[in-house]
């Protein structure tokens, strides 16, 4: 699975320590998701080329290396990316948003889509966000999705994973690389990660 990176930091094990937390609040738990987000963003674009840009200073003009933050669209998952969402904003704000709404089918675990609001991608780089990994069919609907609106490439920063599902992004989509910050033990039988987070969605936004 060369294409899934595991982003290996102390700050993003303490992050994730206190996503697991049952204690961590809704709040808390929102803002642990976005400052998730901002360290994946920072590995995932470590080796981004820069372009020169006239700037004013304190002493005239001096061109200096500058990144484009319009070539960058952000894409949560809703509703538990949207607190990623936050985070990378923050390091990149001239970038556009997209949004997509992907729904597991918890009897057959397959992924639908019910809404797409994601902004033309062509000479783009498309940035998913969602939390978690579990069978990899959200991830992998929602790559397939974006994939017909031609970006230039695909990134998805994600939280937790299991096993099989990142297996799955990294034998149907070897081309767009994932970074995550944790991979966890496996599925149970119901799908969901072992030991996980819990309903990522739920918990950031107060909701059962």
């Amino acid at each position: 699975m060369e294409n899934i990176i595991n982003v290996k930091h102390p700050l993003l094990v303490n992050l994730v320590t206190k996503l697991r937390d049952i204690n961590t609040n809704s709040y808390d738990f929102r803002k642990y998701l976005s400052e998730v987000g901002r360290i994946l963003l920072i590995e995932a674009l470590r080796d981004e080329e820069l372009q020169e840009k006239e700037i004013q200073i304190w002493i005239g003009k001096y061109r200096f290396p500058s990144l484009n933050e319009q070539k960058y669209v952000f894409i949560p998952i809703l509703r538990a990316g949207l607190p990623m969402l936050d985070g990378v904003l923050e390091m990149i704000p001239l970038a556009r948003s997209g949004f997509l709404a992907i729904k597991r089918n918890e009897e057959t675990l397959e992924s639908v889509l019910y809404y797409d609001r994601v902004p033309p991608l062509e000479g783009k780089t498309a940035v998913l966000l969602d939390p978690m990994v579990a069978t990899g069919g959200s991830l992998d609907y929602a790559i397939s999705v974006v994939k017909k609106k031609n970006p230039d490439r695909i990134i998805s920063l994600n939280v937790i994973g299991a096993p099989e599902g990142l297996k799955r992004i990294s034998d149907k989509h070897p081309d767009v690389k994932v970074f995550i910050a944790q991979i966890d033990e496996r599925l149970n039988d119901r799908g969901y990660i072992i030991p996980g987070i819990g309903d990522a969605g739920d918990r950031a936004f107060n909701t059962e």
